[in-house]
């Protein structure tokens, strides 16, 4: 194989918008919105715009970072050079980590997609097929991965919107759902025990749930070495990206409960193919099976990109493996993306000897690992802020909004999320398993990489 040991700048404007659309919206969304609106009720609602600012703040300073110096190691160079060494370390190893975690859960969900088409099919086939095919797109030339996911986040967005459109008609026109003794309309968002039925810990709760769905979207900061013109593809994708999440989130999820109650949503199925039978949509069950298939394969293909080029970042400045720093002809990084590969193979042979109710303890450590990471993004904005002079501060072409109060109060959001990571009982060993993690990076830099920064 050929060797280079630079990446291409092959990704447009296009490409990154529906890139971190595509990585924010997937099984989150699909199936994990059932389990929010069971601990938040209607009140979820709020709990998605609270979050969703939150985050586009986190963009903003991620966004002002890598405008400033693009880079494809992003956070992990930021957190090195604003923070410490070590901070870099633990951020870049804990989005690889992060990345790693939402892969597997994902491979797996993917070979039980298949098996509603094909329950006679072991899964493990398809998982392998798709890991193979996965891996193929991501050792071709970048573009034809940005062109991949491009039409991936289409099939899913459009099927967003179709729900949303269908969701509307059925209120506007008084339909009936079928199989059901009540009726569609925006009152039963408080009209079933209030907007907040299960008080103020419910509703607080629901947080690391919602959190989670929107993981992913700092892929935007990773696609920084490959993007064509960064100074512009870069602010555009992060002042229209966030927007749309937070119109996709809430509106879905309002149309969901004016049309069931919300302690009948997701209580017959999927919600989304409650909507499309309640339109009359006699395969409902198999056109929503094609969308979560997508919205797989898309969350898969972005989760091996964004490890694979952070691990290169990382082998560029000594904190990975050297070998991580090869790149192919076509300018991809091709052993990260064999080591991803590895990586999902035993994750496809640990998910049949973990139990089933340990997902919600995966979820939650990706929850953390997600925090953590913007958490130093918040941090190493703050820290680029102290190191620049005013002048340079001025001629900042992206600068994060209502600095310094609203970085604060992200960063404020951050450590409130990872508190109730560690305070409800059934996510607590996540936040356990985050911190042993942090422990052994500390000590694998101050063994490993230190030493060799030093001589």
């Amino acid at each position: 194989m050929s060797q280079t040991s630079s990446l291409n700048r092959g990704l447009n404007t296009r490409h990154i918008r529906f890139l971190a659309l595509g990585s924010a919206i997937g099984t989150g969304l699909f199936y994990g919105s059932a389990s929010a609106i069971k601990l938040a009720g209607p009140s979820v609602l709020l709990a998605y715009i609270l979050a969703g600012i939150a985050i586009y703040i986190v963009m903003r300073a991620l966004g002002e970072m890598a405008v400033h110096n693009p880079v494809s190691d992003s956070f992990s160079r930021y957190a090195s050079e604003y923070i410490s060494p070590l901070a870099g370390f633990t951020t870049g190893w804990t989005y690889v980590f992060e990345m790693v975690i939402v892969a597997i859960a994902d491979v797996t969900a993917f070979g039980i997609y298949m098996g509603f088409w094909f329950p006679d099919v072991p899964r493990w086939i398809w998982i392998l097929s798709l890991i193979f095919f996965l891996g193929g797109i991501n050792l071709i030339h970048v573009k034809v991965y940005g062109e991949l996911e491009f039409w991936l986040s289409i099939v899913k967005v459009s099927a967003i919107i179709a729900m949303i459109a269908g969701g509307i008609g059925i209120m506007l026109y008084g339909l009936h759902v079928p199989n059901t003794n009540f009726h569609s309309g925006i009152s039963n968002l408080w009209i079933h025990d209030g907007f907040m039925p299960n008080g103020l810990s419910g509703f607080i709760a629901c947080f690391s749930v919602v959190v989670f769905a929107f993981g992913g979207i700092e892929i935007i900061g990773v696609t920084a070495g490959e993007t064509q013109d960064p100074k512009t593809a870069i602010p555009r994708a992060i002042n229209a990206v966030p927007i749309r999440i937070i119109l996709f989130y809430v509106l879905t999820i309002f149309v969901l409960m004016s049309i069931f109650p919300w302690n009948q949503v997701g209580s017959q199925g999927s919600p989304f193919v409650q909507i499309f039978e309640s339109l009359g949509i006699k395969s409902a069950a198999a056109i929503l099976n094609l969308v979560v298939i997508t919205a797989a394969i898309s969350a898969i293909n972005s989760d091996v990109f964004g490890a694979g080029r952070m691990m290169y970042g990382m082998a560029k400045k000594g904190q990975a493996p050297q070998i991580f720093g090869k790149t192919s002809k076509s300018g991809a990084p091709w052993m990260t993306v064999i080591v991803m590969a590895g990586v999902l193979m035993i994750g496809v042979v640990l998910n049949y000897l973990i139990p089933e109710n340990v997902f919600e303890i995966i979820a939650s450590l990706a929850t953390f690992a997600t925090v953590y990471v913007w958490l130093m993004i918040l941090l190493a904005q703050m820290g680029m802020r102290k190191k620049l002079s005013q002048d340079e501060i001025k001629k900042l072409d992206f600068p994060v909004i209502g600095w310094p109060i609203a970085p604060i109060i992200a960063t404020l959001f951050m450590l409130f999320v990872i508190a109730i990571i560690g305070y409800f009982p059934d996510s607590r060993p996540a936040l356990y398993v985050g911190a042993i993690w942090l422990l052994i990076l500390t000590v694998a830099y101050y063994i490993w990489i230190r030493p060799k920064q030093q001589a």
